[in-house]
């Protein structure tokens, strides 16, 4: 193990140790393929493919101080943490960041070095020039490393981890394994690559959204003084520079090749902010945020569309929940409905003052068509073909509107520790004769959406303001990975 104590030397050593690990993983990929020569079985024992690994040795020489310094961690007992690490290049500042934060405040050791894990060779080939040819994978997953699902999983982030006095407790709530195969997937169903994913992010369920957030986007890199450098969207990069046609190309291009398209409007140090289009449906939402998670954004946020279940709301009118029914039934199993999923106060706060900031209405003006509430969250997209049997359900938890996303987004940013919150727009209302049809729809859209969008940018410019403060205990738990 290698140690030091300045965190830009830690972070250089894990670019080293996984930079070599994926160097020495292609060499014997092509000497297997071009020569037939096999991997040595010992130098995999000592870890010639292996990510690196990061650790943390905190041995407190006196009681700490019961109120410390507020941060979105604590380490309450002594004793070791470890991770694999992979794509450290990635999470250079992130990871500079957390260890400075625990070097400062708990004087913990530091050291890196070669994990347990190995690479998994599918993740190396890309822009390396391997031409496998007709070798299967089960050929080559017979010699080398590949993936492997018991070794990849959210045990940590949901608590089933069995602790063991003998091992090292978890870092971080995902660790190489997991993180590779969400890096991966991110861009099977967005159409881009993890490498430009912002720390700010919206989904939304209606691609109109996504005309609205590019025009916004475009608009921005027009204007020198924007913050904003780059976008990117599924097959294209636009820069200042070329945006003569983009709205046209853009609309016109490849995004109807991936399932969820996500569009990012870039700035330094990854503060700027990414749309993601999950469509309709919580199975969708669930899979998105699995794979985003890994990327430790500030925030997310969703904002779309939902039925409105009150009369005294109208079409247009906004509803910001600070409580939700989950129907969705994905998460059950993990995260039992039981479980609360509570507001968190610096979003609510955040979505309320950017609504009253872009409709430029007084706070008792704006209150009589945004409504705060629970929001319900079906599977099931028929829902008012069942309305009797869910009548009592919906009264009884006083709800205000109803969609197929947002609880599932909230949950999975209560489970992986992303703050998160929700602004939906009312676009019909089912139980008062109020449907969504064609033509009222798309009156709606035209009317709804650009002012909708830009409240959810709003918010994510003030909540880019808190820093630190808008990740202080809020979702962690009494066992927490110090990482967060």
């Amino acid at each position: 193990m290698l140690k030091s104590q300045s965190v830009q030397a830690i972070v250089e050593q894990l670019c080293a140790i996984f930079d070599e690990s994926v160097a020495n993983l292609r060499e014997a990929l092509k000497a297997y393929l071009q020569r037939g020569e096999l991997p040595d079985l010992k130098d995999r024992a000592a870890g010639r493919f292996a990510y690196p690994e990061l650790r943390i040795d905190y041995h407190p020489t006196s009681p700490r101080p019961a109120h410390g310094p507020v941060r979105a961690f604590r380490l309450n007992d002594p004793g070791c943490y470890a991770s694999s690490i992979a794509r450290p290049d990635l999470f250079r500042d992130y990871l500079a960041v957390q260890l400075q934060h625990l070097i400062d405040d708990y004087g913990v050791e530091v050291s890196v070095g070669r994990s347990k894990n190995e690479i998994p060779y599918p993740y190396v080939i890309d822009e390396s020039g391997i031409e496998i040819g007709s070798v299967s994978t089960t050929e080559l997953s017979r010699w080398f490393p590949s993936n492997e699902l018991v070794h990849i999983g959210d045990e940590v982030a949901d608590g089933f981890r069995a602790s063991d006095a003998t091992e090292c407790r978890p870092l971080a709530l995902f660790d190489a394994p997991r993180t590779d195969f969400s890096l991966a997937r991110l861009k099977h169903y967005t159409g881009t690559p993890a490498e430009h994913f912002q720390h700010f992010v919206l989904f939304t369920n209606y691609v109109r959204y996504v005309d609205e957030f590019v025009d916004f986007a475009v608009d921005a890199l027009r204007r020198k003084d924007s913050g904003f450098r780059s976008l990117s969207v599924p097959g294209a990069v636009y820069e200042p520079g070329e945006l003569a046609n983009a709205e046209a190309e853009i609309a016109a291009g490849r995004w109807r090749r991936h399932q969820m398209p996500a569009y990012h409007l870039m700035a330094d140090d990854r503060t700027g902010i990414t749309l993601v289009n999950i469509g309709v449906g919580p199975s969708n939402a669930k899979t998105i945020c699995d794979h985003i998670a890994v990327l430790r954004p500030e925030v997310w946020l969703m904002i779309g569309h939902c039925g409105g279940l009150r009369p005294s709301q109208s079409i247009g009118d906004y509803v910001l929940a600070h409580a939700y029914l989950r129907d969705d039934h994905l998460l059950d199993d993990v995260l039992p409905p039981e479980i609360p999923v509570p507001a968190i106060a610096e979003v609510q706060l955040a979505l309320f003052e950017a609504a009253k900031l872009v409709t430029g209405e007084e706070e008792e003006d704006l209150k009589r068509r945004l409504r705060t509430g629970t929001v319900v969250t079906t599977d099931d997209r028929n829902w008012e073909l069942r309305y009797t049997a869910s009548a009592r359900r919906f009264n009884q938890s006083r709800a205000v509107a109803i969609d197929m996303e947002s609880a599932t987004v909230a949950a999975q940013g209560y489970r992986f520790r992303v703050p998160y919150g929700t602004l939906l727009c009312v676009s019909d209302k089912p139980l008062h004769g109020e449907l969504k049809l064609p033509g009222q729809a798309n009156a709606f859209y035209e009317r709804a959406i650009s002012q909708h969008l830009r409240i959810g940018i709003e918010a994510l410019t003030i909540l880019k303001r808190e820093g630190d403060a808008l990740h202080s205990r809020k979702l962690r738990s009494f066992d927490e990975p110090p990482l967060r």
